[in-house]
């Protein structure tokens, strides 16, 4: 179970404000990557427990980020679309969604603490923490807030192209949902770069005259 070990080194040379960073998204075939970053309070309730949003069930994970929202300093998200993400590759949109969110935080943080092995440009003395999610209560704390997020996003653009399955899938590359590729070809979200064998990618539906459609919203605190 993650903790505040990592925090409390900080805390205890009077740095108050740390964030913690992830994101969710990396691995789907369509939508965005989603980066949240949280600042949350040394006096966090005992009994909003946090962990790994991958561990956590779909209802533990609305019931943390209800005391996320609640209880923490401030916590921000950016959502990278995947025209971004075909254009700078995963890696790179990833950092860049990182550095956004960061970016956005008010108060700014005294220290980011990242999940992973890999730190994004910041203004901010940074550390990456491998498996982080599993360990920082606060890295936790974004990887629930991104999953959550994110999952929200994808069941906006389930009611918007049924065909694919996104509501149940989210994006990741399931039987039913290549089994949908295979059928329909790609949708407007998916991302040109991540390539199905069989899936003809270059002729990618039109979405409105646009590249890829907008996220349906932003939600920061």
């Amino acid at each position: 179970m993650p903790d505040f070990a990592l925090e409390a080194e900080h805390w205890r040379q009077g740095k108050h404000g740390v964030a913690g960073v992830d994101e969710a998204g990396r691995g789907p075939l369509a939508g965005p990557v989603v980066v949240a970053a949280v600042i949350l309070p040394p006096n966090w309730p005992r009994e909003a427990r946090l962990n790994d949003s991958k561990l956590l069930t779909a209802a533990e994970r609305e019931t943390a980020f209800t005391a996320i929202r609640a209880s923490a300093v401030c916590w921000k998200v950016r959502v990278v679309s995947p025209a971004e993400i075909d254009r700078l590759n995963i890696l790179q949109a990833t950092l860049v969604g990182m550095s956004r969110a960061v970016a956005a935080l008010h108060p700014v943080p005294d220290h980011v603490l990242v999940d992973g092995n890999r730190i994004p440009p910041l203004d901010v003395a940074c550390t990456a923490v491998v498996k982080g999610d599993a360990r920082c209560n606060s890295i936790a704390a974004a990887s629930i807030v991104a999953k959550v997020v994110r999952d929200r996003i994808m069941t906006v653009y389930g009611a918007r192209y049924p065909q694919w399955g996104f509501r149940q899938h989210k994006g990741y590359a399931t039987a039913a949902h290549r089994e949908a590729l295979l059928k329909f070809g790609p949708s407007p979200i998916h991302r040109r770069s991540f390539r199905v064998k069989g899936v003809p990618w270059q002729k990618m539906r039109p979405s409105d005259g646009r590249e890829n459609p907008s996220p349906p919203g932003i939600w920061s605190g």
